[in-house]
């Protein structure tokens, strides 16, 4: 590596920081500034205001990273190569008979290791904090039961219902479950107190711990219910060493954030996670989670595709104007965003299918950046 090549990957990583601290602090003032007087609400049981903003905060920036990645990296490699050129330093390598494209690869270097980086985060770091990441300030005393949607179990066709759902707990007060017309010579409907969700375990199938059943009330002293030969509903007369008279327990592969937070969870997740979704029989995850999976392995290339639709522009142009580089900056990303949300869009409402709607913005666009690279050394 050259002092050339040193000094450009340095103002590149310095531009980076600069950009995306100076974007997640204006996002943070505003944001706080809106939800100030929730955050206030319980910062005495939390250990003051600015040790839950601090926490809050330090989590979404995470997340605010992953969403801005694509267009911080464009912004600072077009304003590294602006000023580049601004004090006529590309000028002297092209003299010496280096080519534009070999000026600009320690900056395309370091956009790369950012994306990377972009990777892991997405992958490794933001499914550790899903749960958090999820809440919305009001949210954050995790004692309040907040409500959620209807979800059924999609292999047993049961209806999970509830008056809300307490986080921190796992648990569901007023539970209601529905059960179709296959199942309702066993009951049409159970209802209890509250429940809660148990993960599956080497002796036991993951689902929901009813307790306080209310109707029916002989529901204790039936058999349990079978489907297919698997446990649908285990009661205390098949199960008396874990089950009590007035519980039961339902067996389901809706996990307590797939049923109370399901966009977070879609969201959220790993690919590896969306993946074994799809292939979970108790969830229909439909196009939307199909065109996130595919969206995720495709990513990095749609940042690489961007950088090299943006950079060019600016090192033919020749353009030594700053803020001329920054708006071309914003128009590019805006078009080529604008193109990629249209076609994702397209695939979640099975317009197109969900592969070729992620893959088709690479589809028109990497020829326009194929030919724009090998045009900027003409």
């Amino acid at each position: 590596m050259t002092i050339i090549d040193r000094y450009l990957l340095r103002q590149f990583l310095q531009t980076f920081l600069i950009c995306f601290l100076s974007l997640l602090g204006l996002f943070i003032v505003f944001h706080a500034f809106t939800n100030l007087e929730a955050f206030l609400k319980i910062a005495h049981r939390q250990g003051g205001v600015g040790r839950v903003m601090g926490a809050y905060y330090a989590r979404q920036a995470i997340l605010f990273f992953d969403m801005t990645v694509g267009f911080v990296n464009l912004t600072a490699a077009m304003y590294t190569m602006t000023r580049f050129q601004r004090h006529n330093e590309l000028v002297a390598l092209m003299a010496a008979g280096v080519p534009r494209a070999r000026a600009a690869a320690p900056v395309v270097a370091g956009v790369t290791v950012v994306i990377a980086l972009a990777v892991l985060n997405r992958e490794l770091l933001i499914p550790q904090f899903r749960e958090e990441l999820s809440r919305k300030p009001h949210d954050l005393a995790l004692d309040k039961p907040l409500p959620f949607s209807p979800q059924y179990d999609e292999r047993t066709d049961i209806l999970i219902r509830g008056q809300g759902a307490i986080a921190a707990l796992r648990k569901i007060e007023r539970p209601v479950l529905r059960l179709p017309a296959a199942l309702d010579h066993y009951t049409k409907q159970i209802i209890a107190r509250e429940a809660y969700y148990h993960p599956p375990t080497a002796q036991r199938p993951g689902g929901y711990l009813l307790v306080g059943i209310e109707h029916p009330k002989d529901l204790g002293e039936r058999p349990s219910l079978q489907l297919e030969g698997s446990p649908v509903i285990i009661t205390p007369r098949d199960a008396p060493e874990w089950l009590q008279r007035d519980q039961i327990f339902l067996v389901s592969g809706v996990s307590f954030e797939q049923l109370t937070n399901a966009d977070a969870w879609r969201e959220f997740s790993s690919t590896a996670q969306l993946i074994r979704g799809l292939h979970n029989r108790s969830l229909d995850l439909g196009g939307a989670v199909r065109v996130t999976i595919h969206g995720r392995i495709v990513q990095p290339l749609l940042d690489l595709t961007l950088l090299f639709l943006g950079l060019p522009l600016v090192m033919t142009l020749e353009s030594r104007n700053v803020f001329f580089a920054l708006s071309l900056c914003a128009l590019v990303s805006a078009a080529f965003m604008g193109t990629v949300i249209l076609f994702q869009m397209l695939g979640s409402s099975y317009l197109l299918s969900p592969a070729l709607a992620v893959w088709m913005p690479l589809i028109v666009f990497v020829p326009i950046a194929v030919e724009m690279g090998v045009s900027m050394n003409r």
